[in-house]
């Protein structure tokens, strides 16, 4: 066994810890139009329910407006429901060409809740970055057992200490990028 072993699936972890991050904070709007922000709604199309953007165009013409526009009539009016009973909290305007969001400018409440729920989502992607060192670790020393010299699972665990670090150091970057966002009226 290689100390290699180890490190590589728990580097993997720890990249898709930071990548999902990305992904869950992409969806927490910060005042500006963003199309990810509709992409947990679904509409029923033909039996089944699919993403809004896979029934409609999504588009972003300026700072606070999303406009849908649907590729068949009969669908105005489940897009307009989707939106209405989803957590956005916008109401949709329709003028029967295209369906407009208007995105309102953040509280300071609401700002100071989405950064909160923010920092939760960081907090989780620490927790599994956390998990990954540690399965690398009990892993290594279990080698030990197998024959793994020691000096070599010290180097390794060091290895596994500095990944940890540099995607902890990764997920504070991403979280205060994100912050500095919600937080820039």
């Amino acid at each position: 066994m290689e100390p290699n072993d180890f490190l590589a699936p728990a580097e993997e972890k720890m990249e898709l810890a930071v990548a999902y991050l990305d992904e869950a904070l992409a969806h927490i709007r910060a005042g500006k139009a963003n199309p990810k922000i509709i992409d947990g709604i679904r509409v029923e199309y033909y039996g089944s329910a699919v993403p809004v953007s896979q029934v409609a165009n999504v588009a972003v013409p300026d700072a606070r407006t999303i406009t849908i526009t649907p590729w068949e009539k009969p669908m105005f009016k489940e897009i307009e429901k989707a939106i209405i009973n989803s957590e956005l909290g916008i109401t949709p305007e329709n003028n029967g060409e295209v369906i407009r969001l208007s995105i309102p400018p953040l509280t300071e409440e609401r700002r100071k809740q989405l950064v909160k729920q923010s920092k939760a989502e960081a907090e989780q992607a620490k927790v599994s970055v956390r998990n990954a060192r540690r399965d690398a670790i009990d892993g290594l020393k279990k080698a030990v057992k197998q024959g793994m010299p020691e000096d070599v699972e010290k180097d390794a665990e060091a290895s596994v200490q500095k990944l940890h670090d540099k995607y902890l150091k990764r997920i504070d970057d991403v979280f205060a990028a994100k912050e500095k966002e919600i937080l820039t009226v």
